[in-house]
C-alpha cells in the first residue's frame, strides 16, 4: 500500500505549456482524500509552485482551488531537494545550500558572459533584470507570484543574510551553455542539472532523493510504502527512495530504464494515469 506520493512539477503534473489540467489535480486531490501523503517534488523554489496545486495551501486566495485543496499536501520538496519544508509550521525539516562563497564565484565568472541569471533565496526567484523577469511573468503568469527582479545578483547574494538555495543559470547564446560547463568544471561542492535553456546549480549535498529520505524517516514511511513520479534526470535519485518508481512518457530514457512503470506523457495526464492505476 503507497502512503506517500513524491512528485515533480515541470515536465510531469505540468503540461508543456506549464499548466496544471483538472483531470490531473483532481487525481492528486483523490490521492489525498485515500490517505496518500502528496509531496510536490520540484526544481522550483517554494513560492513559484504551479498556483492551482498551492491555492489553499501556500497561497490563502485561489477562489474554488483553494476550497477543494484543503489538505492537499503538508510537506514541499524544493530547489531540487535544497529544502524539505512544512509548510504548516513555516519549519524547514532538511536543508542543504549552496555555500555562500561558492555561489559567489559562479556568479563571479559569469558576469562577464552573456547570460540569463536567477536564484532561489528564502523560498523567492530572484532574477536579474527587468527584461529575463518579464519574460519570466509572461511564460509562468500567476507561478511567478514568487518573483523578484534584482539589478545585480552578485551584490545580491553578497548583501544578504539568507543562504542561497539555488542558481539557475540561463542560455542566452549558442555558445552559453559550453561556457557555463566550464564554469562548473572545477566545482567541488556544487553541482549542475542542464536543461535545453538553462543550467540549476545547486549544493553536492543536495538531491531530491536525499530530501525524500529524510522526511520518509521523519514521517515513519517505509521504502515498499513510497511512490515517486518523474521525468527528468534530477527525478533518478528519488528512484533509489522509492518502492514504486514511475517515469513519464516523456521522461529521459534513464529513468524510463529504471522505472516500474511507464505513464502516459504530461500532455496526456499521465500522472493522473499512474494515481489511478497503480496507486487507487
Amino acid at each position: 500500500m503507497i502512503k506517500l506520493l513524491a512528485v515533480d512539477m515541470d515536465g510531469t503534473c505540468l503540461t508543456g505549456r506549464s499548466t496544471l489540467t483538472d483531470r490531473t489535480l483532481q487525481a492528486l486531490r483523490n490521492a489525498a482524500s485515500a490517505g496518500v501523503i502528496i509531496v510536490p517534488a520540484t526544481g522550483r523554489n517554494m513560492l513559484c509552485l504551479p498556483y492551482r496545486l498551492a491555492a489553499g495551501t501556500i497561497h490563502e486566495t485561489g477562489g474554488r482551488d483553494a476550497a477543494a485543496n484543503q489538505g492537499l499536501f503538508r510537506y514541499v520538496i524544493s530547489s531540487n531537494g535544497g529544502r524539505v519544508t512544512d509548510i504548516r509550521s513555516r519549519k524547514d525539516i532538511f536543508r542543504a545550500m549552496l555555500p555562500k562563497e561558492t555561489a559567489l564565484s559562479i556568479l563571479e565568472r559569469c558576469r562577464e558572459k552573456r547570460l540569463g541569471i536567477a536564484s532561489h533565496i528564502r523560498y523567492r526567484y530572484l532574477i536579474q533584470g527587468k527584461p529575463l523577469a518579464f519574460m519570466g511573468r509572461m511564460v509562468y503568469g500567476r507561478d511567478a507570484g514568487g518573483v523578484c527582479c534584482v539589478r545585480d545578483m552578485y551584490e545580491t547574494v553578497l548583501r544578504t543574510r539568507y543562504e542561497v538555495e539555488e542558481l539557475q543559470i540561463y542560455f542566452l547564446s549558442r555558445a552559453a551553455k559550453q561556457q557555463v560547463a566550464e564554469i562548473m568544471s572545477d566545482s567541488e561542492d556544487s553541482c549542475a542539472a542542464y536543461t535545453g535553456i538553462y543550467a540549476e546549480i545547486f549544493s553536492r549535498k543536495a538531491s531530491k532523493g536525499r530530501a525524500l529520505a529524510v522526511l520518509a524517516e521523519r514521517l515513519g514511511v517505509q521504502k515498499s510504502e513510497i511512490a515517486c513520479i518523474g521525468d527528468g534526470e534530477n527525478d533518478l535519485s528519488m528512484f533509489d527512495i522509492a518502492g514504486l518508481k514511475i517515469a513519464m512518457g516523456n521522461g529521459v530514457t534513464a529513468l524510463k530504464e529504471q522505472a516500474d512503470y511507464i505513464t502516459g506523457t504530461n500532455n496526456r495526464d499521465g500522472v493522473a494515469e499512474a494515481i489511478y492505476r497503480k496507486i487507487l
